[in-house]
């Protein structure tokens, strides 16, 4: 008898981000050094570029591929800009931060402790694709964090 087959693979989360990266071979790489990312699949086309790949970081999955602007896939770097930030929870955001700086990530918002209760930085990393990484410090209600963002802001938020 055959087992079924699970609709989401036991080893994959709901939502997993696929990043398009120009060089993404060296993108994984780079994952690997900054982030401690383990390689999971590796497809190449037969020019040697990456078709697919995925990689682990901590308990989630990262897909990436090649920028290919035939396939209609384009990289941030192609772009003014990403509108997209991936957010990333470790237990020390300071050194992971560090890290990837040193391995060539830019600096956007250094870590800070934050009104939500997290310590929290964002950095944009050599392919184009912007980070926030974050370590959980306090637990927070709704009311302590309007209260503290008043005194960070200045001001109570409009609700």
């Amino acid at each position: 008898m055959t087992a079924a087959v699970q609709p989401i693979p036991s080893d994959m989360r709901t939502i997993t981000p696929h990043l398009v990266c120009a060089n993404a071979l060296e993108a994984i790489e780079f994952y690997k050094r900054a982030f401690g990312a383990t390689d999971a699949a590796t497809m190449l086309t037969p020019d040697g570029k990456l078709m697919h790949g995925m990689v682990r970081i901590g308990d989630s999955a990262v897909m990436l591929m090649e920028e290919n602007p035939e396939w209609g896939a384009i990289g941030p770097k192609s772009l003014p800009a990403t509108p997209v930030t991936i957010h990333m929870y470790v237990t020390d955001v300071d050194a992971v931060y560090a890290r990837a700086v040193k391995e060539g990530a830019t600096v956007k918002m250094p870590p800070a402790d934050m009104f939500w209760g997290d310590r929290y930085g964002v950095l944009i990393d050599p392919y184009g694709h912007s980070w926030s990484i974050a370590t959980h410090k306090r637990d927070m209600t709704p009311e302590q964090m309007a209260e503290e963002m008043k005194t960070m802001c200045g001001e109570a938020p409009q609700q």
